[in-house]
């Protein structure tokens, strides 16, 4: 790490600061809703970073963005996604170590984020490091759309009205939070992400306050097997990991 912040002193201090890092938001899943600035970002980048549970394991992110790849670098970073066998924090610093590396090449890199690169995303973590400990590299967020603005659409479900409010939160764990986030909301649309394996709780959680037949649930946005209705519709035991519900109360 010390000899980075050495090539730093001697090389962009010394001439215009061209140390750039872009983070990419590919939406959540179809490409056809990657963004003009995010597809531009791409194919001027010459290394491409993006996130994987496991080096054996498949990208959405990459999958997403295929089409762009030709001739760059590509570079996985296995990203925790809540497992207990990484430290995240080590995987962080390694990896904001490793995209500085690339930069210090006057190289064009890039990091690519599922969805949007405000809402939930890991790559904030890496952002972080780098301000952090980096404080020459500079940021560009390129937003994407997010799978709360997808779900909205494609359900006909209006995200917001003039005084209401709009909460987006992860599912919880632990249902009494879950129940502690629906008690006593009035005017309010709560978008729950990440439901997965919680939703049969989830579900009976809804049923008992009485806004099961309120809410939409939206499962693999932008995906070959995407389903978008009434979450009083789907009798599933578990849902996959990228889901979510939209509610009004």
């Amino acid at each position: 790490m010390k000899k980075i912040n050495i090539f730093f002193k001697n090389n962009f201090f010394s001439k215009k600061n061209n140390a750039l890092l872009t983070v990419v938001g590919v939406g959540p899943g179809d490409p056809n809703y990657l963004t003009m600035a995010a597809i531009k970002a791409i194919r001027k980048s010459k290394v491409v970073f993006y996130p994987v549970s496991g080096f054996d394991k498949e990208s959405f992110s990459m999958k997403i963005v295929k089409k762009y790849l030709r001739f760059k670098k590509k570079m996985p970073i296995i990203f925790p996604m809540g497992r207990k066998d990484h430290n995240p924090q080590e995987i962080w610093k390694k990896a904001a170590e490793i995209i500085v590396e690339n930069i210090t090449s006057h190289k064009k890199v890039v990091l690519l984020c599922l969805g949007d690169t405000s809402i939930f995303a890991s790559s904030s973590y890496i952002v972080n490091e780098i301000k952090e400990n980096y404080p020459q590299v500079k940021i560009n967020l390129i937003p994407g759309i997010s799978s709360v603005s997808l779900a909205a659409a494609l359900g006909e479900f209006q995200l917001i009205n003039q005084g209401e409010t709009l909460e987006i939160l992860e599912c919880p764990d632990n249902l009494d939070d879950l129940i502690n986030s629906i008690k006593d909301k009035k005017n309010c649309v709560l978008a729950i992400m990440k439901v997965g394996k919680r939703w049969q709780s989830v579900k009976k959680v809804l049923k008992a306050n009485n806004i099961l037949d309120k809410a939409v649930l939206a499962v693999n946005l932008g995906m070959e097997n995407q389903f978008i209705d009434k979450a009083s519709k789907n009798n599933s035991d578990e849902i996959p990991y990228f889901s979510l519900l939209l509610i009004r109360i």
